[in-house]
Parts: structure tokens; C-alpha cells; sequence
């Protein structure tokens, strides 16, 4: 997969060790930056470049990950779940279908948020499950 990273300056020395697990993992990576203080610049164009399809997934990192994952859920067609645990890590993909996760640098560790980037990138969405229609409705409130 290849993956887009964006940060704050504040989470530069996390985005930075994810995107070394990330690439150990086998993926590509496109860092969108890490220089601009107002993360929400930063969030739209990894959110973008996802819906875009430029990128398979993105990762976007601020202090506390909440600020960034609004911003980039302001871009149509892009999901992006704040995540702060192993299982919230695989239900992103297996019972929302989010194509962007959010991590906040100074609530989360390094090995932990390494821990959260791997079990996101090794699940998929199911279209078969039982969320599919809860996904729907998120969807086709966009165009409404």
C-alpha cells in the first residue's frame, strides 16, 4: 500500500518513526510534512491525496490527534478515526472503513503508536459485514 503522512511540527519525531515502521512493513510512503503549524493545512493534503486516490490510506499526527482528525474529516470522501488503542486501530478499517487515522503525539507513545499503525494497515473493510450499511448511510449523507 502507499501510505501519506502529515503531521504539526509538535508530532515531527512520531511521524518520523511511524514512517520507518511503515516502510519496514513493506509500503510506500509519501510524507505530506511536517512544517506547518496550523495541522489543518497538512490534514487537507493527505486528505485529498486519499481521496484522490494518490495515497491507499493516510496517517496524520498532532499533539492530541483530535484537532487533525477533524480537520482532515472536513475534506469530502475523507474518514479519518482518532485512534488510541489496539482494538479502536482494527475496527477503523473492519467497522468504519476509515481511510485515514489520527494519532496524537503527546498522549500516545512511540512503541504504542507503532503497535496502532500495524494492526490498521493489516485489516480491511469487509463490504459483506454487518456495518456495511452503517458505512452506507456516512457515504450517502455527503451527497445529500
Amino acid at each position: 500500500m502507499k501510505i501519506g503522512f502529515g503531521c504539526d511540527p509538535n508530532a515531527a519525531e512520531l511521524k518520523n518513526a511511524l514512517i520507518s515502521t511503515v516502510e519496514e512493513l513493506g509500503h510506500e510512503v509519501i510524507d505530506y510534512g511536517s512544517e506547518d503549524p496550523i495541522y489543518f493545512n497538512v490534514a487537507k493534503d493527505v486528505a485529498e491525496a486519499v481521496v484522490r486516490k494518490e495515497v491507499d490510506r493516510g496517517i496524520v499526527i498532532c499533539g492530541t490527534g483530535i484537532g487533525i482528525s477533524i480537520s482532515a474529516n472536513k475534506v469530502k470522501g475523507a474518514y479519518c478515526a482518532l485512534v488510541t488503542n489496539v482494538y479502536q486501530a482494527q475496527r477503523a478499517q473492519l467497522s468504519n472503513n476509515a481511510n485515514m487515522m489520527a494519532l496524537g503525539s503527546q498522549v500516545t507513545g512511540i512503541q504504542l503508536a507503532q503497535e496502532l499503525v500495524k494492526e490498521y494497515l493489516k485489516h480491511t473493510f469487509d463490504p459483506e459485514s454487518r456495518s456495511k450499511p452503517k458505512v452506507d448511510r456516512i457515504s450517502s449523507y455527503e451527497v445529500e
